[in-house]
Parts: C-alpha cells; sequence; structure tokens
C-alpha cells in the first residue's frame, strides 16, 4: 500500500498519480449512475474519480465503461484442474479480481500442506486469493480420505494475510446435532465468518444451522429454498459451475431489492467451460439476458459480495478503494478489454514477472492394482438402490431398479442405462472397493476413471465393461491421477492431475485441449452428459442428497448412513 501522505497528495491532485484511467465511464453501484471523470490510482488503491488528474502513467479507456473487479465468493481451484497461478492467468482477464477460495479437495489428499501450499502461493498472484480454512476434512464418517483436519489443526492455520474464515460447513447433520468435533471448529470463528453448505435445508433445522453463525449459502437449488435462506439472513451466493448450474432457477429472485444480499460463485468451473463459455463474466451476460437488471448483477458480482465477506476495501470504483477495475464496452456484453487487480494491468507481461510456488502433493496416489474381478456386484437380491443422476445438478435421485442376479453377479445393462460405479480408496489407507449402480451416463462401452472424487478424491470409474475399468483405474495410478477414458483394452484419451491427483502443471491452454480430447472420446462410449468428468466426481460426495457412493458403500445421505 502506498503512503498515507502519498495517497492523500494524489488524490487531492497535488501531485500526479502513479496511474489515471482515462475517457471510460464509471458505473456506479449505489445509484446506477455513468460518472464521467478521470480515474487516479497510487500504487493498489483508487484515490480520485469524477475529476481531471495528470499522472506518471495514462491509460486511455475511452468509449469504456469501467466496473469494480468481479469476486467470486465461493470455489475451490483445485477443480479447475490447474494450479493457483494458472487459474489466476485463466480467469484474471476476465475480470475476476478476487476469488474466495476453499482449499479442502487438496486437503482431503495431503491436509495441512495442501492448505499452506494455497496461502502460499496467494501471496504472488496477480488477482487476490483468499484462502478460507477448510471445516469438513473429511466432509463425513463415510469416506476415506488421505488426511484430516482437526479443530486444532485448523487453529494453526488461522492468522494469514489471506484469511477471511472457515469455509463451507458441509456436516450440516454435525451441527444441528451438536457432533463436539464440529463444535470445536465453529467455536474457533464463533464472532467471525463461517461460509455455509446446507442443500434443502428448512424449517428449525436451517433456523439452528443459521444459529451457529453461518452466514453464507451456495447449496440453493430453486427460488423457494433461497428465498428461505434469505429471509433467515443467509446470504446466497448464486452458483454456475461445470456440474452445479443453478443460475436459472436462482435469477428471478436478483433485484435491486435483494442484490444487497445475494452474490455469485462458480465453486467448480474446469478450462473448458471458462473457454467456451466464461467464467463470473458468463453469469454477468446470462443474469442480464434473463432480465435482472445489470445494477443488480454487477452489484452482486462485486459490492455485495465485499460486504459480504467484510472485504471493506473493494467493491466500488471510489477513492479509498483497492483498485481492482475492468473495461467493459457494455454492460449487457461484459466483454473485459483491460482488467486492473490492485492497480497493475493483467497482462502478459505482468503474469510472467510473478513468482511461483513449488508444487506439492507428488505420488500422492497409492491404490491397489485392480482386476476386472474387483468391479462384479455380489448380491443375494434384486432389488437394487440406484443413483440417479440430474444433469446440471450435483444432487441425485434414489432410484430402486430390479437387477437380476447372474452367477453371483448383477451385470450392467446399457439397454436401461444401468452401469457399474465404483470408488477405490487410492491414499493408502486400506484398499476399499465399493461398487453400485447408475443411471443417467448414457454410456454404451469402455469405461471413464477420475481421481477428481469430492471430497476423499478416491478414484471413481463408471463402465460397463469390467476389463476397461480395471483399465481406467490402474492407469490413472501410473499418471499421478488424473483423467482417463478406455475401451477395449486401450486408453483412449488422458489428463494427468500430478499435483494431488487433482491439478496439471500444464498451462490451462493445454489443460483445455486435453478436455477436449477427453469429452470426445467420453461421447464415443455414448455418454450423454455435457460435463461427464466432474459429474462423476460428485456421485461419490455424501453430503448432498439423495443417493451417493464412497469406498465405503452406497451412503444415503438423507438418513446419512452407509445402506451397502
Amino acid at each position: 500500500m502506498a503512503d498515507l501522505e502519498q495517497r492523500i497528495a494524489q488524490g487531492r491532485g497535488d501531485e500526479p498519480a502513479d496511474k489515471v484511467l482515462r475517457g471510460g465511464r464509471v458505473f456506479d453501484l449505489i445509484t446506477g449512475e455513468f460518472l464521467e471523470g478521470d480515474v487516479a490510482i497510487c500504487g493498489d488503491m483508487i484515490v480520485g474519480i469524477m475529476d481531471r488528474y495528470e499522472g506518471r502513467e495514462v491509460i486511455d479507456v475511452s468509449g469504456l465503461i469501467l466496473v469494480p473487479g468481479f469476486i467470486d465468493t465461493h470455489l475451490h481451484i483445485e477443480s479447475s484442474l490447474v494450479t493457483p497461478f494458472e487459474f489466476d492467468r485463466c480467469v484474471g482477464p476476465r475480470g475476476v479480481t478476487t476469488a474466495i477460495c476453499d482449499p479442502h479437495e487438496i486437503a482431503n489428499v495431503i491436509g495441512e500442506a495442501g492448505v499452506r501450499y494455497f496461502q502460499e502461493a496467494s501471496r504472488h498472484t496477480l488477482i487476490d486469493i483468499k484462502v478460507q480454512l477448510s471445516s469438513c476434512v473429511p466432509s463425513t464418517h463415510m469416506e476415506t480420505a488421505g488426511a484430516e483436519l482437526t479443530a486444532a489443526e485448523i487453529a494453526g492455520l488461522m492468522g494469514h494475510p489471506s484469511g477471511l474464515g472457515l469455509a463451507e460447513f458441509m456436516n450440516f447433520p454435525g451441527v444441528i446435532h451438536r457432533d463436539p468435533g464440529c463444535m470445536d471448529k465453529l467455536r474457533l470463528f464463533e464472532g467471525g465468518h463461517v461460509d455455509g453448505h446446507c442443500p434443502l435445508l428448512s424449517g428449525t433445522d436451517l433456523n439452528a444451522y443459521v444459529a451457529a453463525g453461518i452466514r453464507t449459502e451456495h447449496e440453493a437449488t430453486s427460488a423457494d429454498e433461497a428465498l428461505e435462506k434469505l429471509r433467515k439472513g443467509m446470504r446466497v451466493l448464486i452458483r454456475e459451475g461445470s456440474v452445479s448450474k443453478d443460475l436459472h432457477a436462482l435469477q428471478p429472485l436478483l433485484n435491486e431489492r435483494t442484490a444487497p444480499y445475494m452474490c455469485l460463485c462458480t465453486d467448480d468451473r474446469n478450462p473448458l467451460d471458462i473457454g467456451e463459455h466464461g467464467h463470473l463474466d458468463y453469469m454477468i451476460r446470462e443474469l442480464i439476458r434473463l432480465g435482472s437488471s445489470p445494477l443488480a448483477v454487477y452489484r452482486a458480482a462485486s459490492l455485495s459480495a465485499a460486504e459480504a465477506f467484510g472485504l471493506k476495501d473493494r467493491g466500488m470504483i471510489a477513492p479509498g478503494k483497492r483498485a481492482d477495475i475492468v473495461a467493459v464496452g457494455s454492460l449487457e456484453a461484459c466483454d473485459a478489454r483491460m482488467v486492473l487487480a490492485g492497480g497493475v494491468v493483467l497482462s502478459a507481461a505482468a503474469f510472467a514477472a510473478r513468482e511461483t510456488v513449488a508444487p506439492v502433493g507428488r505420488a500422492s496416489v497409492k491404490a491397489p492394482r485392480v482386476s476386472p474381478e474387483n468391479f462384479r456386484a455380489r448380491a443375494n437380491r434384486v432389488e437394487t438402490d440406484v443413483i440417479g443422476i440430474r444433469e446440471g445438478q450435483i444432487l441425485t435421485d434414489h432410484l430402486r431398479e430390479d437387477i437380476p442376479i447372474v452367477d453371483g453377479d448383477k451385470a450392467p445393462d446399457v439397454t436401461r442405462d444401468l452401469v457399474r460405479i465404483a470408488v477405490v480408496e487410492r491414499h493408502g489407507r486400506n484398499g476399499n472397493i465399493a461398487t453400485g449402480f447408475v443411471k443417467g451416463f448414457g454410456l454404451q462401452a469402455g469405461a471413464i476413471a477420475s481421481t477428481v472424487c469430492h471430497d476423499h478424491h478416491n478414484i471413481a470409474c463408471v463402465g460397463v465393461n469390467y476389463a476397461d475399468m480395471a483399465v481406467a483405474a490402474n492407469r490413472l495410478s501410473e499418471i499421478e491421477g488424473g483423467f482417463v477414458v478406455a475401451r477395449d483394452g486401450r486408453v483412449l484419451a488422458e489428463l494427468a492431475l500430478p499435483v494431488a491427483g487433482l491439478m496439471s502443471l500444464e498451462p490451462f491452454e493445454e489443460v483445455r485441449a486435453r478436455l477436449v480430447d477427453l469429452r470426445a472420446a467420453a461421447k464415443s462410449l455414448g455418454v450423454t452428459l455435457e460435463e461427464p468428468f466432474l459429474q462423476l466426481a460428485f456421485l461419490a460426495l455424501p453430503v448432498i442428497p439423495a443417493l451417493k457412493i464412497t469406498d465405503r458403500g452406497m451412503v444415503d445421505v438423507n438418513r446419512f448412513e452407509i445402506i451397502g
């Protein structure tokens, strides 16, 4: 931060500003007006608007509209499949200047070391990465993760400059039933910021959850659900990820009255979706197209987000605020022509000049070598619990189908879209292998496997051919994790994710190209889902209703118990 006297002098015009943006109009998020005049910047702070300034560097933004930098209020950078540095380079030029992340994906694999990696990376990225402390590692007692974060370990991670509070508290049954471990974690942050995660929770259970001091919610999937949560004081984060697509359902709620209490987030969005559609810029365009006013949308994207997380230094283009500025051609197009984060123009040269941090979590895949026999579904009754996919949601249906037992096995049935799903423990702890059935992939042949498997990040595999499932799962051990598509005994496409089995060491452009190949390979197997890989990952998350699978078996999330 620049010297106090220097900021005052440059704001008054007593000396030239470090940078001046000239020729644009500021979109004021308080009144909705367009303000004429220069924007003066001293160091990383805006010091003047609505006047004429001299500057050591003058940047011409004639004809452009200046809006505050966008704040992604909840995401897991690991789900972008790239390191924090490549994520920085991927989304910064699209207008994201603050990202509030929960590193619980990497924490579930390597524990505290993963959180510290993100904390250290945040010191060097151009966008401001805020690192929430992961509350639920593992997410429940019904899975085998690679690590555990206790209240004592979380306490040891507190105090870093990137910290804002406790990340999404997914174990909502543990909160409302006062589990001692949950209470210990909540007490660490009592009076501070705690993020929520309570899908479909309502009534007195929701009252109890909010009474614990939990302030935000990104799991609302309907307008009615979101409205109850707003009425009970939660800030509702509209989510549009690669799998979880809630924007269209919640858009009718976003108006100039509710905007101060609504924000935007992506949660999990990969470089392919970012390249084809966009990031928060896509959400802004789509919300405006659907009828929300630009003022409401841009407030949700910046000022409301800043207020929700106590970031009083950003969210407006005004004196005393951090110089996070996006120059767009029009509000409706949200077409970022230039972005400043903390007063730095996000250019190729600026990204190239950053220091980086050595990756962590190498050689983390320690799964047993599997054979086709491991994927048989042994059973003694034909009635079968089946996970029903809802495309565009991470909620699933709990289906029941009759599947005949032949030679001691229930085989996949492609005519009914009933295919095998398996989870293989990969942290070297117990070698568990659980199998079940899933409906909704459209798979006709082969197999898909992944180490991106929320939140425990074991190997998740879906297939109709056991030999191909073995090929895909075993290949993941060889490449240190990632995605694999196999058919007829050979690998059709793959993406190595050697950083904890979650992130690539390649540039995001290369990751995007590999994802194109993987999607094409999946479609060649008959897959009908737009995003099969992250959809597969969420089938193993036992805190999202209704039926999921972990390495310990099928999980009835509504009953919060393993059923087989």
